[in-house]
């Protein structure tokens, strides 16, 4: 065995201790470097990237009120209610959790699901720093399932970078950040499983979804899905309930769009292209020869004056499809169209005889001055405003009064008559006549309508197809 000699020098003690020093740091020295490595090593970009999110990610906190009736086993219940409504009415609040990410620290908005938020007459964020703020709700979305928050910092908070979810690539790595179960700030981890996942969660389908493999329940619903540069590609979604091992997210880009219409209005208006679609019967397909095709809806009008006419449409022009999404009714086309916003260029492929071609639509918000003329031709129906001493005589704030009603209309079929007076649409008070151009604004792109009437002293509701 060969054996390590130190010769000293007698008188030298400091010389010796020197060498051994020097021994001692040649044979650690790796032993040290390999313990930095490996500390080095852990540190990777799924930790920077959660280092760098957790700030921007908060947890919501809901308090919704119910009034409840209970059910009871005797006849006259309706009655009783009458006379002692406080007796047959429980009021429950029950509270729910969720997540939000926040989107411009300085202005203090939080941007997160809309069935987070939805119903809730209270509503808490509480930051990764524990600062709790009373928020209130700028906008919400319930087709695109988002909503947006305010809060009302005493100094910036912090906020999320945005990232681009169109070059998003299937099998890259994601990571989810969210409050489950009330566990603020859990992280998890996974892959882009897929890419414009349509997903149906009771009478509504989403679109666009990015499909994930990271595990989303419903405490994440509203938190950020980040790439592994720790940017924000998606807003978690836990709406669909069945989801095992399969989280959904909505793209960045589609929630940049929506958040820019509910800062500026609070809502999202439905986009108009000025064009009208019917299906396309059997004897139709026939006579356009659409043999082979599977999909299509017929263009039945177009306004002069509308963005479809702008791009080029024409009637007797067939839609195949928009945005990717085949049409095969009248109804799928205005599902599709709701997927986009008023300020969207949108991408139609229109078959014109046998030339398939594809054109872009900039969608504008329905034109308030069109509002007359499409219940004049939808429901053939004529209004006016109402006389102040015809409100007096009736008693009403406000409404409008029908001063003609085409022969053979549905209005006609059903039983409007000249000298009603039109007092709301669906939900909305008509008072006069812009709040009724408002109203048909806002529903220019539902099937049907209904209409609250006032006739003599009698009060009642019509739906007509619109």
């Amino acid at each position: 065995m060969n054996r390590l000699h130190i010769k000293t020098e007698t008188g030298s003690p400091g010389k010796a201790f020197s060498i051994l020093l020097a021994l001692t740091l040649i044979f650690t020295a790796p032993l040290c470097m390999g313990m930095e490595g490996n500390a080095v090593s852990r540190r990777n970009a799924v930790v920077e990237a959660i280092e760098r999110a957790s700030p921007a990610v908060v947890n919501i906190r809901t308090i919704v009120q119910e009034k409840i009736s209970p059910i009871f086993p005797f006849s006259g219940e309706e009655f009783f209610k009458d006379f002692f409504p406080d007796f047959f009415t429980k009021e429950y609040a029950h509270t729910s959790l969720g997540s939000g990410v926040i989107i411009d620290g300085r202005q203090g908005y939080i941007l997160t699901n809309n069935h987070v938020i939805e119903r809730a007459t209270e509503i808490k964020v509480i930051t990764a720093a524990k600062k709790e703020y009373d928020a209130k709700v700028v906008g919400t979305d319930p087709r695109s399932d988002l909503a947006v928050l305010k809060v009302d910092p005493e100094e910036p908070l912090k906020e999320l970078e945005m990232g681009n979810s169109d070059d998003l690539m299937i099998g890259e790595t994601v990571i989810a950040i969210g409050n489950p179960f009330g566990l603020s700030h859990t992280v998890t981890t996974g892959v882009v499983s897929a890419l414009d996942r349509s997903v149906r969660a009771g009478d509504q389908v989403y679109r666009h979804f990015i499909q994930t493999d990271a595990s989303i329940n419903p405490g994440n619903s509203g938190g950020p899905l980040l790439n592994i540069l720790g940017e924000l590609v998606g807003i978690n979604t836990a709406i669909y309930q069945k989801a095992q091992g399969i989280g959904f997210a909505i793209p960045i880009n589609k929630a940049k769009r929506i958040v820019k219409e509910l800062l500026r209005r609070g809502e999202v208006r439905f986009p108009w292209l000025g064009l009208e679609v019917q299906d396309l019967t059997p004897q139709l397909r026939a006579y356009f020869d659409l043999t082979g095709f599977t999909s299509g809806v017929l263009v039945s009008d177009v306004h002069p004056q509308g963005p479809a006419a702008r791009a080029g449409i024409k009637r007797g022009d067939i839609l195949l499809d928009l945005e990717g999404i085949p049409l095969t009714s009248s109804s799928s086309y205005h599902d599709a169209l709701a997927e986009y916003t008023p300020s969207d260029k949108i991408k139609i492929t229109v078959l014109r005889g046998k030339k398939r071609q594809q054109v872009r639509v900039q969608a504008t918000a329905f034109p308030k001055d069109l509002a007359l003329e499409i219940v004049r031709q939808r429901l053939g129906i004529e209004v006016d405003e109402m006389e102040p001493s015809a409100l007096r005589r009736y008693g009403l704030v406000g409404g409008v009064v029908i001063r003609g009603i085409r022969s053979g209309s549905e209005a006609a079929r059903i039983g409007l008559k000249e000298g009603d007076i039109i007092v709301g649409v669906n939900d909305i008070p008509a008072t006069d006549m812009e709040k009724f151009k408002e109203a048909i604004s806002r529903f220019h792109h539902l099937p049907s309508l209904t209409l609250l009437i006032r006739r003599g002293p009698y009060g009642y509701s019509v739906t007509l197809p619109f």
